[in-house]
């Protein structure tokens, strides 16, 4: 297109118009470029090059249509590339009167040739190939540099019966506007040149082999569409400002005094030739009749015609390669039956030698048209429409909204408070149970992850530092329930939890919350959560993740209330649930204030519709409000309570606690999110604080990775890690090897576990084993001596991890930690909260988090 097209396309369309063909081609391989960086770095490529990372990332239905156009377009490429070369071997032929038969049917036979021994090429093996592209680009190069320097080189008088004068206003003026001939058009002309742009799906399929292609893909094809835009255009414009439309080539056509000389030559009857004959008869040069202009041009005309054969030879052969792969990857998929056939490969490299062969049915059929203006604009179809299926598959990923009508658009942000039962929510209801069925028949699958989060929050106001936390994890990611349960006699507690049910979800959507709502009411608060686990969510919308806080009372809350938040914790292990633990030092429940805020507001309300009652009265006050003046002025009595003076420790207190309650509600301050993975519980410790990064609120918090290593080997295990986080694309701004994690805690710090546990010990060991057994049988859950000595190193890690917590992430916003099981029936549930109390003790806000052993990431596509 550069050597043998893009000086007939700037004849026809002017420079003026060129230009804007030349742009129109870069805009849509930008934002097509764009798309398909978003798609590639999406995971590793194993094999189909584009078609495989499009396949996968956004499902068969778009990979399948896009990668059967694609393949399809190649192999019609390898015609148009082919017919280019041929076309440029029959005008040597006729330049040296050697036509075997005419031009139309030596460009089919030189064409028919040509795939034969490329085809030969490409089943024999492409090793060479890869080799050789340094240096065909080496002649392209020096090929176009040729084209400049041979415009600035005085014209011959050759040169100039064939158009070409050198650099002349006259010249540049002149073929500013379009003169578009033979029923050409500005998109006729576009269509055309277009498949000079289409080489933007390189990066992908080689994104594989790139060392890091979240970078490389984009930065790489947004360079090379703005560096061959560049060079087309610079090319394009010398050549209009050098190269009258038409001329003869007749040297002796000169401006003779007295005979006319106008028409399309006005310019060239200016610097004195005349080629009025051309409007009459068709001339053999110039910009529009001539397809060999850059060759005349240029400096050395035989390094033109070297840089149209790598061009044209290299891309075919390209072509020629990835039609068949990727058609063999679509046929291996299976989606569409009849082409199963293609799907074998053969010998050790799998080469896909059926599909070779229906691509060069496919090229033949093509090159027998013979015609290079025929064939360009039916790949430029093929390559638009799959361009467009790109960028629409690309948009449909990221579940972009945009309604187009303002007064929509108005009335979506400002949502109205009304409920008219239009048929807008009924097509909502019913496309949300059609989404909801046909994921149902999907199978999971680890790139289809999404954390989908069960927290327990009791009413939706109580735990606010939760919540918040939480919908940071699930926004536009996966589904948020924030559940509560009520414990007591089910007949006494079903008003208050239906009254509830409607109240919270409200505030939810008050508090622009992307949660649900879900209460249920039990006789103890394990069997309710047990009841959340088991039934919450609907078909695949279901919750993975269980989050709750952390029980700060622990130790006076009483056995009960200890096995049962301990039984919640195994309860969510077995039903392969993820589980997650926020602890913050001031605690997480402000139930007690906001019971209080309920309370003021309710006495304000009743004081002053009391107030109004008695100024509409003449300020006495009857009926209604008379009989319930006692309770009003009872109500006012607890708001003065309420509002009045309280201890100082108290307000401080509160005012702490509403503080922390908050804290990740507002945007969080410079620092780190420090992430202990110590486990491989599939990733989600990895996952969660990933997440978290992403959104606004947290973008000033940088990941910080600590992982426990051997003495020693610590260069090594940090390079191990900076590589897998690599591949899983997921960046941070250090690791840490943590190899000291073993030795033994300082003797202050087991004396505080000391401490904490004294009152839930047995202390069998001094007693003798009548006494002991007694003891076991009374207090069966206390911690014996035995479980002790047993869990002693695993106890000490606790300890000991919290000592590195204080040394490394004292100053973090946000600690993750891997949360230590306990295994049923062998710790006791008062030395597993034991555990986890001195390991996020006197610390930043801390996340105890411990997937299912299901991994939730993956570096494959």
């Amino acid at each position: 297109m550069l050597f043998i097209r893009l000086s007939w396309v700037f004849g026809q369309a002017g420079w003026g118009l060129g230009i804007v063909v030349i742009a129109l081609s870069c805009v849509v391989t930008t934002i097509t470029g764009l798309s398909m960086s978003a798609i590639c770095t999406n995971g590793v490529v194993r094999g189909g090059g584009a078609y495989y990372l499009i396949s996968r990332s956004l499902g068969p239905e778009f990979g399948g249509s896009i990668g059967l156009i694609f393949a399809f377009a190649n192999a019609v490429a390898v015609a148009m590339y082919v017919v280019g070369f041929a076309e440029t071997v029959v005008d040597l032929l006729k330049e040296h009167a050697s036509l075997m038969v005419d031009e139309i049917n030596d460009i089919r036979i030189v064409g028919c040739i040509t795939v034969v021994l490329l085809l030969g090429i490409s089943v024999a093996g492409m090793e060479w190939e890869a080799k050789a592209q340094i240096v065909l680009l080496v002649i392209l190069l020096v090929a176009i540099v040729n084209v400049f320097v041979g415009t600035v080189i005085p014209a011959t008088v050759d040169k100039k019966s064939k158009g070409f004068f050198g650099y002349t206003s006259t010249v540049f003026q002149e073929n500013f506007t379009p003169a578009f001939r033979d029923g050409e058009t500005f998109f006729s002309v576009f269509a055309i040149f277009f498949p000079a742009a289409t080489g933007i799906l390189a990066g992908a399929n080689i994104s594989g082999d790139l060392r890091d292609p979240q970078a490389a893909i984009p930065k790489g094809t947004l360079l090379a569409i703005f560096i061959t835009g560049v060079t087309y255009l610079a090319v394009a414009l010398c050549v209009a400002a050098t190269v009258v439309r038409d001329a003869t080539g007749n040297a002796t056509d000169l401006v003779i005094p007295g005979v006319a000389c106008n028409n399309s030559a006005v310019a060239a009857c200016e610097l004195g030739y005349n080629f009025s004959s051309c409007a009459v008869d068709t001339c053999k040069f110039g910009l529009m009749n001539n397809f060999q202009v850059m060759t005349m041009v240029s400096g050395f005309g035989p390094l033109i015609i070297a840089g149209t054969f790598s061009a044209t030879l290299s891309s075919a052969l390209a072509s020629l390669v990835s039609a068949p792969k990727v058609f063999q990857a679509l046929c291996k998929d299976n989606i569409y039956k009849a082409l199963h056939f293609f799907a074998k490969g053969h010998g050790k490299n799998n080469e896909p030698i059926r599909g070779y062969v229906l691509t060069f049915i496919i090229s033949v059929a093509f090159i027998l048209i013979g015609n290079l203006n025929t064939i360009a604009p039916i790949i430029s179809n093929f390559f638009l429409a799959s361009y467009a299926l790109i960028n629409f598959s690309c948009f449909h990923a990221s579940y972009a909204k945009s309604p187009e009508i303002l007064l929509y658009i108005y009335v979506t942000v400002k949502k109205p408070d009304v409920n008219w039962g239009s048929s807008t929510q009924a097509v909502t209801f019913v496309s949300a149970v059609s989404n909801a069925l046909s994921l149902a028949g999907v199978e999971d699958h680890v790139k289809n992850f999404r954390p989908q989060i069960l927290v327990l929050t009791g009413s939706a106001r109580t735990r606010p530092a939760l919540l918040d936390l939480a919908h940071s994890f699930t926004k536009n990611y996966g589904l948020c329930l924030t559940c509560e349960v009520f414990v007591g006699p089910r007949s006494e507690i079903y008003q208050e939890m239906n009254a509830g049910m409607e109240k919270n979800q409200q505030w939810l959507n008050k508090a622009k919350r992307k949660a649900f709502y879900a209460g249920v009411a039990c006789d103890n608060f394990r069997e309710g959560t047990e009841s959340l686990l088991l039934a919450s969510g609907l078909g695949r919308m279901r919750p993975n993740t269980l989050m709750i806080g952390f029980k700060n009372n622990w130790r006076t809350a009483g056995r009960d209330a200890v096995q049962s938040y301990v039984g919640v914790l195994h309860d969510a292990l077995d039903f392969e649930y993820g589980t997650v633990i926020l602890r913050i030092n001031q605690g997480l429940d402000v139930s007690h204030l906001v019971a209080e805020e309920e309370e003021m507001l309710k006495a304000a309300r009743e004081q002053e519709a009391l107030d109004n009652q008695m100024m509409t009265n003449g300020g006495k006050a009857k009926g209604l409000f008379r009989k319930s003046r006692n309770s009003s002025q009872q109500v006012l009595t607890t708001r003065v309570s309420v509002c009045g003076p309280t201890p100082a420790q108290v307000t401080k207190m509160n005012e702490k606690l509403m503080e922390a309650s908050g804290q990740f509600k507002k945007k969080q301050p410079k620092g780190t999110i420090d992430v202990w993975w110590l486990f491989d519980d599939g990733g989600l410790t990895l996952l969660l604080p990933y997440i978290l990064t992403t959104r606004k609120k947290w973008k000033d918090s940088k990941l910080r990775i600590f992982i426990a290593g051997q003495p020693g080997r610590s260069d090594l295990d940090k390079e191990e890690m900076k590589s897998l986080l690599k591949k899983f694309r997921i960046k941070c701004s250090d690791i840490n090897v943590i190899d000291d994690i073993h030795i033994k805690p300082r003797s202050d710090s087991l004396k505080n576990l000391d401490d904490m546990i004294k009152p839930f010990c047995l202390h069998e060991g001094s007693k003798d084993m009548i006494q002991a057994d007694v003891m076991q049988k009374e207090h069966p859950w206390k911690i014996t001596d035995a479980e002790l000595s047993s869990f002693e190193e695993k106890t000490h890690l606790q300890v000991r991890l919290n000592e590195l917590l204080q040394e490394n992430s004292k100053s973090a916003n946000l600690i993750v930690v891997s949360m230590p099981i306990a295994r049923k029936e062998s710790v006791s549930d008062f030395l597993y909260m034991a555990w986890l109390d001195i390991l996020t003790k006197n610390l930043p806000p801390t996340l105890l988090i411990r997937g299912n052993h299901k991994s939730v990431l993956t570096f494959y596509s």
